[in-house]
């Protein structure tokens, strides 16, 4: 295995927003086969820089270049008076995948979530058919909820 990187995990900030913007395209295409307008996607990255109660960014970055990405979003559940984190839009640059990268941001995450008594958990979805990220998750703690997701999505259609 190889050595594991020194690596700062932070909150991006909007100078990251070309690299987010890359990484979303490319784990779009890479999970779902999905090509994004880059555009939308640019404005779309750039809103949660404006609004930060959409959420926020997170990045990994290894001897100053990013190397993984995620991003959190709140759902407000009555049923706890409190607020889970939903991560999203999770990548890592292949040549740094199975080296760590995805742990340390997914337990800053989990640190940053529990120490603060307004959250009440965190969830994310993930592809039926990608088994690598389902064990990630698992070996992480993650356990799979008894939901199925259903949408109606008035941009892309599917």
């Amino acid at each position: 295995m190889p050595d594991q990187p020194e690596m700062t995990i932070r909150e991006a900030r909007p100078g990251d927003v070309d690299v987010l913007v890359r990484f979303i395209a490319a784990m779009a295409k890479e999970t779902e086969g999905k090509s994004l307008g880059m555009e939308l996607l640019t404005r779309g990255v750039r809103a949660i820089f404006e609004a930060p109660e959409k959420g926020f960014y997170m990045v990994a970055e290894v001897e100053g270049s990013v190397v993984g990405s995620l991003l959190i979003t709140y759902e407000w559940s009555d049923w706890r008076n409190a607020t889970f984190w939903w991560i999203q839009s999770v990548y890592v640059k292949a040549d740094w995948r199975r080296r760590g990268i995805y742990r340390a941001m997914h337990d800053w995450v989990h640190a940053a979530a529990r120490s603060r008594p307004d959250v009440c958990g965190i969830r994310l979805y993930v592809d039926l058919d990608n088994e690598i990220a389902q064990n990630t998750y698992a070996n992480l703690g993650m356990v799979r909820a008894h939901y199925h997701l259903f949408e109606i999505d008035f941009v892309y259609r599917t």
